[in-house]
């Protein structure tokens, strides 16, 4: 009886580069995939803080300007200037338009 050894094939030098390659590029894709998918959550969650912290500046910013107007009402006017002794003189205003 006569034993056959089975035959292993040779891998040439070029296929066991080819073959890491596909498998390091196999492994490192989900990797890859995942680690974007968490850069592009956390940088979703910044952009909802800066648009939280823009609207609750914007708010601070309509109320401050409402404060404005409350402030330079011609009734507030006269109140300080009765406060300081002043006299409010309807002839002594004059109005400047832009033309």
């Amino acid at each position: 009886m006569k034993k056959t050894k089975g035959k292993r094939l040779k891998l040439l030098k070029g296929e066991k580069i080819i073959y890491f390659i596909f498998a390091l590029v196999l492994v490192s894709t989900p990797l890859i995939s995942v680690f974007t998918k968490a850069m592009l959550s956390q940088t979703s969650i910044k952009l909802e803080q800066v648009k939280n912290k823009i609207e609750a500046q914007a708010g601070i910013n309509e109320s401050l300007n409402m404060k404005i107007n409350e402030l330079a009402s011609l009734d507030k006017l006269q109140q300080v200037a009765n406060e300081q002794g002043l006299s409010y003189n309807n002839d002594n205003i004059k109005v400047i338009t832009e033309q």
